[in-house]
């Protein structure tokens, strides 16, 4: 299993744009319904920081992930909106978990 937080900071004008980007990934990958993916994103009290959390079963549900055409129009558009802060990935480990992930 690979865990993945990822976390920026964008201008507040974007703010309503990449609510509607992560929509169109979080649509898509509804569609393709891969159980080895579990992907959240959060907004944070301050209104325009967000923290996506990104759980991969295997390498091929990483890879089938990362080749989603929303999800790359979603960090394209996002590097060009120029974020306050850049977006800062962190691998994470699991210690241990309430309930079955995979």
């Amino acid at each position: 299993m690979k865990a993945v937080r990822v976390q920026y900071t964008v201008k507040k004008e974007y703010v309503e744009k990449n609510k509607e980007n992560i929509a169109k990934v979080m649509n898509d990958l509804r569609q393709i319904n891969n159980p080895g993916i579990k992907y959240s994103t959060f907004l944070l009290d301050n209104g325009h920081t967000f923290m996506h959390l990104a759980m991969f079963e295997n390498d091929e549900a990483n890879r089938m992930f990362s080749e989603v055409e929303s999800f790359k129009q979603f960090a394209a558009e996002l590097k060009a909106s120029e974020p306050v802060s850049s977006p800062k990935a962190e691998n994470l480990t699991l210690i241990g978990s309430s309930y079955d992930i995979f």
